[in-house]
This record gives structure tokens, sequence and C-alpha cells, in this order.
């Protein structure tokens, strides 16, 4: 098998499918256009920003740099923005300030990211949708709501549909909540990536690549961890790979419920997690998807460490994964008409690491899964074996986020 299974998270890179073509919205009103961007660039710290309702057209992104701003639009699908044929600007809205409050509107068609909110503190988006309405293509945006260097960030009943990288996405941030939201028919579902304490509960992943992420890329400087992700439905991701080549997400199966990439300190429980062709659970090492030593940040931590995973109710999926390769491998670990077990896992891990001078090895724990398969990825994926009794231990509980609002 080693020249069957080169890299496992790494498997398939597919090329973009659905490609649609951005025209203007006729049906939009433009004159709004010019009113709501001089509001944003005249804001001053206490404003309150009301978007009416109505289909709005912007050819160009809006911006605000000003802090303890409240955009509100009149309701999700009420007040629509749309940048159908966007001609200047990298995003639909992009916010550089704290204390900011978005809730109640739509964002469509952004030629780039969505919402992207940057380097900012306390920040709110409630009730806030961002789609392609083209469906899913690799010309969409990259990202739907994109909070990235934030501090204390609440997303909260919240919709992402066809982003091309992350529908939900929160990187390099602290303190984070995302809840009672719904991904679908994105590449990346929802994706918590190099972030330092989140809490994603009762959230709706489905119809993703991959449905709910939790990474740690090797270039850049903050490395995240202490993340519980509960009583979410993650359900029937099997959308094929619609991410731009090149990118770390392009390499996620289609058929991938939670995926775990290099990340330390997870908690996993109390979620649905059913019908993910590839597996219901990934973890992973960044070793898998192709990087090497001299390709990673000093100090990088390239293993899954302290995973904890337990009183999940997981059925279906594995029998159908993603590519050439992982399906020679599910053939030779379970045979012509099995499937993967609950639990796939690369088997790379830091053979040094020790605790209080005793080796440990990666401590990814299990209850509750139908089997676990370590496919032995620092071997070749020469010997996969389904040996649960390595997995059979405990971890000490996470503590909840607080980010000091309810």
């Amino acid at each position: 098998m080693r020249q069957c299974i080169p890299a496992l998270v790494a498997a398939v890179l597919l090329a973009g499918c659905g490609e649609s073509t951005q025209t203007p919205d006729a049906s939009a009103d433009t004159a709004y256009a010019a009113v709501l961007q001089q509001k944003l660039l005249d804001a001053k710290p206490g404003d309150v920003i009301e978007i009416p309702a109505g289909r709005f057209a912007f050819d160009r992104s809006l911006t605000l740099r000003a802090s303890g701003i409240t955009l509100r639009g009149a309701g999700m699908d009420k007040s629509v923005l749309s940048f159908k044929g966007q001609k200047a600007g990298a995003e639909g809205l992009l916010v550089n300030g704290d204390n900011f409050l978005i809730e109640h509107l739509t964002i469509e068609d952004s030629k780039g990211d969505g919402l992207k909110i940057s380097e900012s503190n306390h920040i709110t988006i409630r009730h806030v949708k961002v789609q392609w309405t083209g469906g899913p293509s690799t010309k969409n945006g990259a990202y739907g709501l994109y909070p990235v260097k934030t501090t204390n960030v609440l997303i909260e009943d919240c919709v992402a549909i066809a982003a091309s990288d992350a529908g939900i996405y929160v990187g390099q941030s602290k303190d984070v909540i995302v809840r009672r939201s719904r991904a679908e028919s994105n590449v990346a579902g929802i994706e918590v990536e190099n972030t330092i304490n989140a809490d994603v509960y009762e959230n709706v992943a489905t119809n993703n690549t991959g449905g709910i992420l939790v990474f740690n890329m090797p270039a850049l400087s903050q490395q995240g961890g202490a993340i519980r992700v509960f009583k979410n439905q993650i359900i029937a991701n099997n959308t094929g790979n619609f991410g731009a080549k090149g990118t770390p997400v392009a390499s996620v199966p289609a058929g991938s419920g939670m995926v775990i990439n290099s990340n330390d300190d997870v908690e996993i429980f109390d979620n649905d997690i059913r019908d993910n062709k590839t597996a219901n659970i990934i973890v992973s090492s960044v070793y898998s998807t192709g990087y090497k030593d001299s390709s990673m940040a000093a100090g990088f931590d390239p293993y899954p460490e302290r995973i904890n995973i337990y009183g999940n109710r997981l059925s279906g999926g594995g029998d159908s994964p993603d590519g050439l390769d992982l399906k020679a491998l599910k053939v030779a670990a379970m045979g012509l008409t099995g499937a993967f077990p609950d639990v796939l896992w690369d088997g790379y891990y830091n053979k040094e690491r020790k605790v209080d001078g005793q080796s440990r090895g990666p401590e990814i724990c299990l209850q509750d899964v139908n089997g676990v398969i370590n496919a032995d990825g620092p071997n070749g994926y020469d010997s996969p074996s389904t040996d649960i009794a390595p997995f059979r231990c405990s971890l000490p509980k996470l503590p909840a986020i607080n980010l000091g609002r309810s």
C-alpha cells in the first residue's frame, strides 16, 4: 500500500465545478449604495446605522473603520446587500473597529469574502446571512463570515451558503462563540483556525465538503487550542470539493464530517454526526496534507494532542471515501464491502512527547464510537489498524467560554 496512499487528508484536489458569471442585479436599488457608503465613511462611535428593507446593489466594497458602531438591517432576507457584478474591492463589507455589532441582514454574491472583520475586539454577528446565489463554484468568494485576528467574538443565528473556502470562519482569534448557525454547500462549513478558546455549539453543518473543521496551519504565528464542539448537527457533508487549487481547504476530502488537524486540547461531545461518506470524524497531522518541516513556522506543533471525543451520536458514513487513495485504504483495511469506522486517524504523533518525564502518546481519547482506524501514515500506510485499545483513555473537561454577555 505504500505506493497507493501518499497523503491522507490531501487525498484528492478536485477542480472547481458549477462556475457562474457575475452579472449586475437588475432587481436591486442602486441609489442607496452611495448613501450607505457615506454613512459608513462618516460613522462616529455610538452610531446606529439602520438599513431599510429592500434589495440594494453595490459595485464596490463597503468599508467601516470606526469603533462602537451598530449596523442593523430590517431582517435577514429583508435587507439584502447585493454585490453581483462587483467591480472593485476584495470584500462585500470590510470592518476594522472595536465594539461592532452587525445584525438582521443578508450579503450576497461578493467578489471576495462576504463580511471580513480584522484586528478588532468585542464583535457580535447576529442574524446575518452570507451567500452566493449561483450555488457552489470555485469563483465564489472564499469566506462568508470572516473575523480574523479578533478577540471576544460572538456569531449567532447566522447562515452561510456556497463559500469557496469556509462559510463561517474564525482565524487567529481568541475567545470565540459560534452558535445556532447554519452552514451549507460550502467547502468548509464552519472552520476554527489557529484560534485560542472557542465554543462551537447548536449549529447545523450539512452538504458541505467538510462539516466542522478545527485546524492549526503551520505558517501562522499563533497556534490555537482549547476548542469545544458540541450539540451540533454534522450531517451528510458530501459536496465535491470546489476550493481553489493550492489552498489548504482544497485538500479536504468530500464526505468529511468533523476534522481536527494539528490542533491540541479539542473536546467533541454531544453532537449528531452521520452519513459523511469519507468519515464522520477525522483526526490528522499537517504532515498528511503534504507540508514539510521547512515550510512550518518556528515552534509549530504539527501533531494533534489531547483530543477528547465522547457522548456523540454517530451513524452511517465511511462507506464511500473521496479519492482513489482513500478508497484503496478502505478496501485494504475494511474489505470491499466494509466502511471506515467513525474515527479515522492518520497515525502521526510525536514519539518524543513526555509529560512529567513520562513518554506519552497523542492522547486521542475515544468513547461511544463505532471503532477507529489508525491509517499508519508515518509508515507509508502499510499497516492500518483498527485496535481501539490505545484510545481508551480520559481527559479533563475544558472550561466553557464566557464572553461577558449572554
